[in-house]
């Protein structure tokens, strides 16, 4: 190929070793598991408080049951969005990296999954509480379609129709 038809050539992509890439990706993903580990941390730092209101009492048996399943999907959430943190200090050094970033990464998706789950709990809880109204289940789900497809519609969407084949 000539110099005029290199020039011609459009690359895609980056120019990157495997580790290069890995390293990179890795950086990524902390950036990101960090603001779902703030977000997860200080929600599930309130529902652990909630036990010890003198109102949770007066909670009935369904919204006490909610509330549990809450407090333990809230836990679950925060050992996956953790995960990640330490399966890489765990593997550090082992020149395992790609693989490394692979499992963070799922961890990571499965975190997120957790979330939305643990949010629209505490939603229907706080809803219940807060209002006798039955259409607080519609809003709950409504409200889980919105992170649905904020968290996951737009992402899959675009990495369909934008991602190089």
């Amino acid at each position: 190929m000539t110099d005029a038809a290199e020039g011609s050539v459009r690359r895609r992509g980056r120019n990157e070793t495997e580790e290069e890439r890995a390293d990179r990706m890795w950086t990524e993903l902390i950036q990101e598991v960090r603001v779902a580990q703030m977000g997860v941390q200080i929600l599930f730092g309130f529902l652990l408080t909630v036990v010890f209101q003198p109102k949770y009492d007066d909670l009935s048996d369904a919204d006490q049951t909610i509330y549990l399943i809450t407090v333990v999907l809230g836990a679950v959430t925060t050992g996956a969005l953790i995960g990640p943190v330490a399966l890489h200090r765990l593997v550090s050094g082992r020149r395992v990296k790609p693989r490394a970033v692979r499992w963070a990464s799922r961890l990571t998706v499965l975190g997120l999954v957790l979330l939305l789950a643990t949010t629209a709990c505490s939603l229907l809880l706080i809803l219940r509480v807060a209002t006798d109204d039955g259409f607080v289940p519609y809003l709950v789900v409504g409200v889980v379609f919105w992170y649905l497809l904020c968290w996951f519609g737009i992402p899959l969407w675009t990495r369909y129709h934008h991602t190089s084949r």
